[in-house]
């Protein structure tokens, strides 16, 4: 399993720097016989050279970044998705760079040219690496421990990915430890430990250890808060500290300082859109352009969140707080586009601006569904110890129907390793979750919301 492991490795790595090079070899060309003639002054080979690896290396970055380099890891059309902006991005930069160095906008078609060959080449390069990948490399064989709830959550999620996962096998704790562990030694690739209890999953997964078993587990809230530990030298025991606080002052004033540089910047690019959208819905109604709610964010601090209305005027005429659900009636025409390009969130600048939210930060609930919540997970406040976010952790790696316990955890994720580069990191990530139709899904019929059967799985632990 360990060779196959490193031999899964080699492979990403060989057919993503065939993809990288083939591009820069692309750009290459172009440099040589359009761009370079442009540029003013002697450019030596040197210098060519250099030019050629900036491009590189901004592919790198952003395939890192957008995770167009984790073939076997994403689906096909996501890999190609995320090339597709990684290389979107990396020409408009470069083309950015020549422009400068040219003292001059350079004539954009040849950039398109190589952008179009760029993508038709990705398209390629997705579906043979994910061939290859497929023909030599098989879905991992697990085995699934659980407790008392019923798998059906967490089978349907592995299902999704038959590629990748393959659960030949459901065990329930209560067959007992011995059973399980001489199971877990049969020919499976992985264990994948759900909703049992701490004590429980701490004895298998030391077993697995040191059977040198790969181990999936689903983090409860006490992970996810020592996860973002500090590691203390103090004494010569190990000891990790747990900080009172989310955010230094010095983090706090840093983030300030971008969310009010980066509002002021987007309010000023987007208010053509804005202007437009204002028109259209006013047009379309006669009814109120902005809508207005009260939002809870740092300190459980209540404040009036702004979007342009995407529902009807009557849309909660009975009072009752409820979330948008999948082809939800009350949704206008113009509101199913806008709410699909995010653009009714474009008002929410203006409470960034105002010092209500930062860019990045879990978003914020109504009071009462905050309330709702904390009935059955009392450590749904442990979210208001930060602002609330334009963008989050949660918006980036889950949906807009994902439960709220998983929401919790990706917050608190996002609260215990806080850092300025992971604050730009999620600014970046959220142009690729914006463009995907999944992070813009209502909540279905039978989705779990009111967290009760969430609580059970947390109390386990």
């Amino acid at each position: 399993m360990k060779h196959k492991d490193v031999a899964r490795r080699v492979f990403i790595l060989i057919m993503s720097t065939i993809s990288l090079l083939l591009q820069a070899g692309f750009f290459g060309f172009v440099w040589f016989k359009y761009y370079k003639p442009m540029v003013n002054g002697i450019f030596w080979i040197k210098g060519d050279i250099l030019i050629i690896a900036i491009y590189f290396v901004l592919l790198f970055f952003f395939s890192r970044m957008y995770g167009g380099m984790r073939i076997g890891y994403l689906k096909a059309w996501e890999v190609f998705f995320s090339q597709t902006i990684s290389t979107l991005g990396g020409n408009l930069l470069i083309y950015a760079v020549i422009s400068l160095m040219s003292a001059k906008l350079v004539p954009a078609p040849y950039i398109l040219l190589m952008s179009v060959a760029d993508l038709a080449w990705i398209a390629l390069w997705v579906v043979i690496a994910n061939g290859l990948y497929a023909k030599f490399f098989s879905a991992r064989k697990l085995l699934l421990v659980t407790g008392k709830r019923s798998p059906e959550d967490i089978l349907g999620k592995f299902a999704s990915r038959p590629d990748k996962y393959n659960i030949q096998k459901t065990m329930r704790m209560e067959e007992g430890y011995d059973v399980i562990c001489q199971e877990i030694l049969q020919a499976y690739d992985g264990v994948i430990l759900w909703d049992i209890s701490a004590k429980d999953r701490n004895k298998l997964l030391k077993f697995c250890y040191g059977q040198s078993i790969r181990v999936y587990l689903m983090p409860k809230i006490h992970d996810v808060l020592t996860k973002g530990a500090e590691e203390m030298h103090i004494f010569d025991t190990p000891m990790y500290l747990v900080r009172e606080t989310a955010l230094t002052f010095e983090e706090r004033m840093i983030k300030r300082c971008i969310d009010i540089i980066c509002s002021i910047l987007l309010l000023v690019i987007a208010s053509p859109f804005m202007l437009i959208t204002a028109l259209l819905i006013k047009l379309y109604d006669k009814g109120p352009v902005l809508y207005k709610q009260v939002r809870v964010t740092r300190g459980n601090k209540e404040f009036k969140i702004m979007k342009f209305r995407s529902m009807r005027v009557d849309a909660e005429k009975d009072g009752k707080a409820r979330l948008a659900s999948k082809n939800d009636s009350r949704i206008t025409p113009i509101g199913k586009f806008i709410r699909a390009c995010r653009i009714d969130e474009l008002p929410q600048l203006l409470n960034i601006l105002k010092g209500e939210m930062s860019f990045v930060g879990p978003r914020p609930e109504r009071p009462e569904i905050i309330k709702q919540y904390e009935e059955n997970m009392p450590e749904f406040a442990f979210r208001t110890k930060v602002k609330a976010g334009l963008c989050g952790y949660a918006q980036v790696y889950g949906k807009y129907n994902t439960t709220p316990y998983d929401k919790l955890k990706l917050d608190l994720t996002y609260i215990e390793n806080y850092s300025v580069w992971l604050d730009l990191k999620l600014m970046l990530l959220t142009f690729k979750t914006v463009l995907t139709p999944e992070s813009t899904e209502g909540v279905s019929e039978n989705q779990t919301t009111a967290l009760v059967e969430e609580a059970e799985e947390k109390e386990q632990g």
